[in-house]
């Protein structure tokens, strides 16, 4: 399908819109559906579910899995990518050796409610910790915590939000500022970047998977995983989950070439983090695997700072009602930053989206 066409029909305005467009064209294109509901309801009370469409034998040696919604509002790109690269399905995409899996909507609850987090107010891409374990401390985000989410949006509080901040990076730098503010953190279930005291639905329901599928049997497997937020705006950046020196991160710069960032080298514009998915594909695959982030750049990280900082002030306050016009203020802000929706990033989007999934596809059928 031609890109300006596919920008004005694969991408949603809300969950639901892009639930029914990733489910009726896997459909169309002869894939099979398994459906993982969650308990939650949506704010219109609309059912919320992961849904998994795949192609080939579940026996398959390898896999090509393909993810969206970690981070709940970030699904409205991931679920476009999803549905144009379904739309643009052919037979060569697989082969006897490799299936494809698309889990669209991961963490659906963020997607519906139009946060970055779980119900469980987790950020998802820092839950996969073994919680049996000693947590990581993080003790910049202690420091800060009353900064990053205060009780009140009012102009005194965010003045002496914004003073505790400037301080803070005066002394220790912005390195060290941003490690405070997103590395994860396991103290404050009301902040921003908190990992969890557990595990979550989302991230119990990709180990359901897993297992559902053998995902764990196979002789290998390539994850591209959808984010947006980090970056200059429309760019996407392959960012390898893996360590340096690594066959895993060997094989993730052979096949996505020189853009690849490893956050460990500081050559991406993420920073290492703790709990990622990695550490589940590391305990369920060991080497065999190569997962990428594909990372779409939006707007500043100030200005995620402060959407992020209102959506969890609006959602301490207790029951959210859709209709306020506050709420509609916070989500809006929250859903642009993480979703532009403007035609020229669409546009970068589906491009660099249909070039990194070529590159994986053509890899991992390709090799023996």
């Amino acid at each position: 399908m031609d890109i300006l066409k596919t920008i004005k029909s694969s991408f949603s305005d809300t969950y639901s819109e892009a639930r029914s467009k990733f489910v009726n064209t896997a459909s169309k294109k002869g894939l099979k559906l398994t459906v993982y509901e969650n308990p939650n309801l949506g704010p219109l009370g609309e059912k919320l579910t992961c849904d998994v469409a795949w192609a080939g034998s579940t026996n398959a040696e390898k896999a090509l899995i393909i993810i969206s919604g970690t981070h709940g509002v970030e699904g409205f790109c991931g679920s476009g990518c999803q549905v144009d690269w379904l739309e643009c399905w052919n037979p060569s995409f697989i082969s006897e050796k490799v299936a494809v899996f698309f889990i669209h909507a991961i963490n659906p609850h963020g997607f519906a409610w139009c946060r970055r987090v779980t119900e469980e107010g987790c950020d998802l891409n820092r839950n996969f910790l073994d919680f049996n374990q000693p947590l990581p401390d993080n003790i910049g985000h202690d420091e800060l915590v009353s900064a990053f989410v205060p009780d009140s949006l009012d102009a005194k509080s965010m003045t002496q939000a914004e003073r505790l901040i400037k301080e803070y990076r005066d002394k220790h730098g912005e390195l060290a500022f941003q490690k405070a503010r997103k590395s994860g953190q396991y103290k404050h279930a009301h902040s921003m970047f908190f990992g969890g005291f557990a595990p979550t639905w989302a991230r119990k329901t990709l180990e359901r998977i897993i297992t559902d599928f053998s995902i764990q049997n196979k002789k290998f497997i390539a994850a591209i995983d959808f984010h947006t937020g980090l970056g200059p705006f429309g760019y996407g950046e392959p960012i390898s989950m893996h360590k340096p020196n690594t066959k895993s991160g060997e094989w993730v710069s052979k096949v996505y070439g020189d853009s690849v960032g490893t956050p460990e080298q500081g050559t991406s514009f993420s920073i290492p983090l703790n709990g990622t998915s990695r550490d589940l594909w590391d305990r369920v695959l060991g080497k065999n695997y190569a997962y990428v982030a594909l990372e779409y750049g939006t707007y500043s990280q100030e200005r995620s700072r402060a959407a992020l900082r209102e959506d969890h002030w609006l959602h301490n306050q207790g029951t959210v009602d859709w209709s306020c016009r506050e709420t509609k203020r916070i989500k809006k802000a929250l859903k642009k930053h993480y979703y532009p929706a403007t035609p020229d990033w669409l546009e970068m989007v589906v491009y660099r989206s249909r070039q990194v999934l070529r590159q994986a596809s053509y890899a991992i059928n390709s090799e023996s």
